[in-house]
């Protein structure tokens, strides 16, 4: 069972009120219903990374990689950089051509 935790506090002329230092700097989501204001505490998650969490798919693979790097698992065979690097100039050289018609 949660322990509630009450404390009265006045609001300034702004209207607004001190949480104290635990919360200082914390995000948090604003609920009002009626008399009541609940807080809860809240994680921002930035608009171009929030496809990953949107994909169980693309997030488990995140999570699979990680798990394998974090116990030194890696790939016996490993991508070759060169190649990969002359795909991507190749890549560069057919868009440059694209862009100068």
């Amino acid at each position: 069972m949660t322990r509630l935790n009450s404390a009265t506090k006045q609001t300034d002329s702004k209207g607004r009120i001190t949480l104290g230092e635990a919360f200082a700097n914390r995000t948090m989501i604003v609920t009002k219903d009626g008399d009541d204001i609940v807080l809860r505490l809240a994680r921002v998650i930035p608009q171009r990374e929030a496809w990953l969490y949107e994909s169980e798919r693309a997030l488990s693979a995140v999570r699979r990689g990680v798990g394998d790097a974090r116990t030194r698992k890696y790939a016996k065979n490993p991508p070759d950089l060169n190649a990969a690097s002359k795909l991507a100039n190749q890549l560069q050289d057919d868009e440059s051509q694209l862009d100068a018609r």
